[in-house]
């Protein structure tokens, strides 16, 4: 008798920082809204955590940096990250979507992966539960999301894109290869700018022409990742929706929008990511010791470095000295930096923490 089949859905959140905040305010609805750094009149510093798709229709976009948002967009509504809020909704939002998966594994604070193999024994019956998802968050929190269903991460993963915002997209497993074959290169996970430009200068402009590219020449450019990406053009995926017992880590990362030199911006940056680590930890009642920070430069060589403290800690400030101390080495003015990223580890309950520092 064979295996059945999977069915894996991702639950992703529509524009969710600023979707929170038009729920919060509803004077923002129908307006550009955009959060993240203060614009200052086009001269801030700084990068766009999060944009609607009024601000989006004018060209903004997360990761950007603000002074550009502003030029695009000088009349939005721009709004400070309110980490607390977002935490404490994600958090409501977790466990609405967690009761429906046989497995759960959450992929940042607005986005989720569930394998409901044993409770759909077809795409029908996903359809259902799917459509269930959505209309209990809608109903219990305001808000909307796009649920995108397959036969693995990487399919549903790319369907819950394909119709946002408010979406649901069904890609049965014998359809994979023929749904992603028409969508832009860059629609694949882990393809990002500098990936898509290498990937047209082969001619391979679609995720069909990728996978029916030549595996051995992908090799030949981009190593174990140009074979990666060949499985993945032809819908093949097979990690496994991770249940994840206990936190061992919690981290985030940014992407510029274009790759940046200014070692200010990017350090506003970091802090910023480090504010974001810190609130979902205080949410988690964690304190951490290990810090980690990641950088990938223009030509995507990447490093990581991190650093064990002397003490346990949730402040935002320990996080913030420490990341930059561990970044700055990276800060060099012939290099501009495409990504950077925060982690923290080696936790303990709040409860079992007796003294602070």
């Amino acid at each position: 008798m064979s295996e059945k089949k999977r069915i894996i859905l991702h639950i992703d959140m529509d524009h969710f920082y600023t979707a929170v905040e038009e729920r919060e305010h509803p004077e923002y609805k129908g307006k550009p809204v955009v959060v993240g750094a203060d614009p200052k009149q086009g001269k801030g510093r700084g990068v766009v955590s999060t944009s609607n798709y009024e601000a989006r229709k004018a060209g903004v976009r997360s990761g950007m940096p603000i002074s550009r948002a502003w030029k695009l967009c000088p009349g939005a509504v721009y709004l400070p990250p309110n980490f607390p809020l977002y935490i404490e909704v994600s958090l409501r939002i977790m466990d609405i979507v967690r009761k429906y998966a046989d497995k759960f594994e959450r992929w940042g604070i607005d986005e989720a992966f569930l394998d409901i193999t044993a409770r759909a024994k077809d795409y029908t019956e996903a359809e259902t539960i799917a459509k269930q998802i959505k209309q209990e968050i809608l109903e219990k929190e305001r808000l909307t999301c796009s649920i995108g269903v397959g036969p693995n991460k990487l399919v549903a993963k790319v369907a819950s894109d394909y119709q946002k915002p408010d979406g649901l997209t069904i890609v049965r497993d014998d359809e994979a290869e023929r749904f992603l074959a028409p969508l832009p290169v860059r629609k694949l996970l882990w393809v990002g700018r500098k990936t898509e430009e290498k990937l047209k200068a082969l001619g391979i402009n679609t995720i069909g022409d990728l996978a029916h590219y030549d595996p051995s020449v992908l090799a030949e450019n981009f190593g174990v990742m140009g074979t990666q990406m060949h499985l993945m053009a032809r819908g093949i995926d097979r990690s496994e929706v991770e249940q994840r017992t206990g936190v061992k880590s919690i981290s985030h990362e940014t992407t510029f929008e274009e790759d940046i030199k200014d070692a200010e911006t990017v350090l506003k940056a970091l802090n910023t990511l480090s504010e974001e680590v810190t609130k979902e930890t205080l949410s988690q009642n964690l304190f951490f010791k290990t810090v980690t920070v990641k950088v990938r430069y223009e030509n995507f060589e990447t490093h990581t470095r991190s650093k064990t403290l002397q003490f346990m800690t949730n402040r935002t400030q320990d996080l913030q000295k420490t990341a930059r101390e561990l970044l700055q080495p990276y800060l060099r003015s012939d290099r501009k930096v495409r990504l950077i990223g925060v982690r923290v580890s080696s936790f303990i309950k709040g409860e079992k923490q007796t003294t602070l520092l």
